[in-house]
């Protein structure tokens, strides 16, 4: 499968990613059991259909060690040069605590030598405690690690605003910010979404079908029906009672049902599709039960979809009479730090 253009983008002048990222949270063990060679020939499957990008932590299981495995592969099967399409974000997430130079370093080693790198793409910061400001010398020290070639790009993950703008005042340059952004959270839209397209900061978004909430799967099913047997699922069951009910929630589906229908697509590619036209957002991270279920062809149709002004009007006549989540819980990532 050939992607189209429009499938691509260029995040930095040397990295060109697919819109459509692929999660790896799924492999850490919260979402059933993975197997790890069956993983890997399913990464071949996403990589060879043109979703070259991966998203993934230190703190995600086997993921990043899977990535190691996939190069290695890579590079035996399709030669040397392929992995140069390949592109692999990963996180560092961690206790706050004294920064130091080699502690930072210790932990970004890590990662290089299981992700079987020597440069990091893109090393994406988060940081539990606001309170506690040794998060400012934890990233003045990986952008030093950054400067020696250990690390291409720092970024960060679920940082509010307020601390972003922080960040940026103190010179220290980040290429994008991890947030959750959905159709049932937008959140970024209150202040994230300016204050980045201010700064030239890409935003990547996560929770954007709400663990497969935001499908055809759930439509009409009564809420004492859905099983949350994973830890998406737990998640975002959460934040659907908060944004409103489950009543509203079969609306949302219902008319995205609609839309889909009209264009030919499935709900969960409206979903993805109205957020990947938000301004400042440069992709959305599907989550990929790596042999266990592949969506990589229901995402390709992502990219040959193009909603129009009336879709708009239906998705917000809907929207409009949810709970503000900004109100409810606060800015990006302020569900984490409560």
């Amino acid at each position: 499968m050939n992607l189209p253009e429009s499938s691509r983008l260029q995040f930095t002048p040397d990295l060109n990613i697919c819109r459509v990222l692929n999660g790896m949270w799924q492999v850490s063990g919260a979402h059933g059991v993975i197997n790890p060679r069956s993983a890997v020939q399913s990464m071949f499957q996403y990589f060879d259909a043109g979703f070259t990008t991966w998203d993934l932590a230190d703190h995600y299981g086997p993921a990043e060690d899977l990535i190691g495995d996939f190069r290695r592969q890579l590079a035996t099967s399709h030669g040397q040069e392929a992995l140069s399409s390949l592109q692999a974000f990963t996180k560092w997430v961690p206790r706050p605590a004294r920064m130091t130079k080699k502690l930072v370093e210790q932990n970004i080693d890590v990662s290089r030598r299981r992700m079987n790198v020597d440069t990091l793409d893109l090393l994406q910061f988060h940081w539990w405690e606001y309170r506690d400001d040794n998060y400012l010398e934890a990233l003045k020290y990986l952008s030093e690690l950054q400067a020696e070639g250990k690390i291409k790009h720092l970024a960060l993950t679920n940082f509010d605003t307020q601390h972003l703008k922080i960040i940026v005042d103190s010179g220290i340059k980040v290429v994008s910010n991890q947030v959750q952004f959905s159709l049932i959270d937008q959140r970024p839209n209150q202040s994230m979404v300016q204050f980045c397209q201010e700064q030239g900061i890409w935003l990547l978004a996560y929770g954007t079908v709400c663990g497969g909430l935001l499908s055809e799967k759930y439509l009409g099913v009564p809420a004492r029906g859905v099983k949350l047997n994973t830890a998406s699922l737990r998640k975002y069951k959460n934040m659907v009672d908060a944004w409103g009910d489950w009543h509203l929630f079969q609306e949302l589906l219902a008319t995205l049902q609609q839309i889909a229908g009209k264009h030919g697509v499935s709900i969960a590619n409206v979903a993805v599709r109205y957020i990947l036209d938000q301004p400042a957002v440069a992709g959305a991270i599907v989550g990929a039960r790596l042999g266990v279920a592949e969506h990589w062809s229901d995402n390709a149709r992502v990219f040959n979809l193009t909603l129009g002004s009336s879709d708009y009007d239906q998705i917000h006549a809907v929207l409009q009479r949810s709970r503000d989540l900004y109100q409810l819980i606060g800015d990006c990532g302020d569900e984490y730090r409560r």
